[in-house]
């Protein structure tokens, strides 16, 4: 079914959102629910064909071409199929990469509108954001070299015969820049005290991400923006209510990456007890498989 149902895709325009939404939907299960052997055929189908990525290239467009303003407050046909391109393509750069797969046609991609898309959300529906935050979060992790990915409108450092220190760190952190780096740290903060669950998770892993980047990049970077204040704050507003709040997957694994990079500012002993504490009185079986895993991590950090 990839074959016709993607060849069916390229020949479909980004308006036509009532046959292709359902389409990319099913090419992104069909790439998430199989086997590793039939996965890996998956991508190659998929990356052979020059029209089914064309047609990805103009819905990806679409999300700064399509008004804001004309969004209405649900998640209207027009948004619903940017959020299956946006994780679609997020996908494919995964698997790309896992399987080193051959390239026929590139995607290209303007960073500053991905950025801007998160740092100042312009109404965009959180469906939307979330999507946009997994594309993110599959370039942090390839470090921006995605042989399947074309990045325009990369920030280069200035020229100068004595570079000053700002300069430098963008050089270092290239193709962002520190403004960039912490102006999307202070929108992931923002966007975490919505408290809605899908968000959050989507949020907290490309905070993980981006630190982990920051890291290999320039560590008192990483450090720097690991250990802002501001975090503590964030932490406990999310913190409030719930007698077991600690044993929240998203509150879990923000814990495991102010622990990982030694925040000691953020967390203390006496939250790191606590937590251990509140897992000890808790019914391990009877936890949700996400809050096992990231307490699992936490305490393997610890």
């Amino acid at each position: 079914l990839l074959c016709p149902v993607s060849n069916l895709c390229g020949k479909c325009r980004p308006r036509d959102t009532d046959l292709l939404q359902p389409s990319l939907n099913f090419l992104y299960w069909s790439l998430h629910q199989t086997t590793p052997c039939s996965q890996q055929r998956a991508v190659a189908v998929l990356l052979s064909n020059v029209s089914l990525l064309e047609l990805l290239q103009k819905v990806l467009e679409c999300t700064w071409l399509w008004s804001p303003t004309s969004r209405p407050a649900y998640l209207s046909s027009e948004d619903a199929l940017l959020c299956s391109g946006w994780l679609l393509v997020a996908s494919l750069l995964l698997y790309q990469h896992r399987y080193n797969t051959e390239v026929h046609q590139t995607l290209s991609v303007d960073l500053k509108e991905v950025l801007n898309a998160v740092i100042f959300r312009n109404k965009k529906p959180i469906l939307l954001l979330v999507s946009i935050m997994q594309f993110l979060r599959a370039v942090l992790r390839q470090n921006f070299s995605s042989s399947l990915l074309v990045i325009v409108g990369l920030n280069t450092a200035p020229s100068s015969t004595q570079p000053q220190p700002s300069s430098l760190q963008d050089t270092a952190l290239h193709p962002l820049a520190m403004q960039q780096v912490f102006s999307l740290v202070v929108s992931l903060q923002n966007l975490l005290v919505h408290k809605d669950l899908l968000l959050s998770q989507a949020v907290v892993a490309c905070l993980e991400t981006l630190v982990e980047y920051l890291y290999v990049k320039n560590q008192d970077v990483a450090l720097h923006v690991a250990s802002q204040p501001w975090h503590r704050f964030l932490l406990f507003t999310i913190l409030s209510g719930g007698q077991k709040s600690f044993l929240q997957p998203e509150v879990l694994r923000l814990m495991t990456l102010f622990v990982r990079y030694q925040s000691n500012n953020i967390i203390s002993q006496k939250e790191i007890s606590q937590i251990i504490q509140e897992a000890a009185e808790a019914n391990i079986a009877e936890l949700p498989e996400a809050t096992s895993c990231a307490l699992h991590l936490f305490l393997s950090q610890v």
